[in-house]
């Protein structure tokens, strides 16, 4: 299995953990056409989790991203 790394040097990297570490709000929209908003929680190589209004959380896997808003 290989390993994937984690670029922090990514701008894209550095504005999701700046959106983790403010708490600012973001509006997800997927592929599928769905739209998701709350806060981001963790970012890995992989995925993103959201934490909406009533705290349900939800995996996003980012090939599932079609674009990302901030809020506020």
């Amino acid at each position: 299995m290989s390993t994937i790394e984690f670029d922090t040097s990514l701008p894209s990297i550095r504005q999701v953990q700046n959106l983790i570490k403010d708490k600012n709000g973001v509006e997800i929209k997927l592929v599928t056409g769905d739209v998701l908003t709350g806060t981001m929680v963790w970012q890995d190589p992989h995925c993103i989790l959201l934490a909406d209004s009533n705290g349900q959380k939800t995996t996003i896997w980012r090939q599932a991203l079609a674009y990302m808003k901030h809020q506020g």
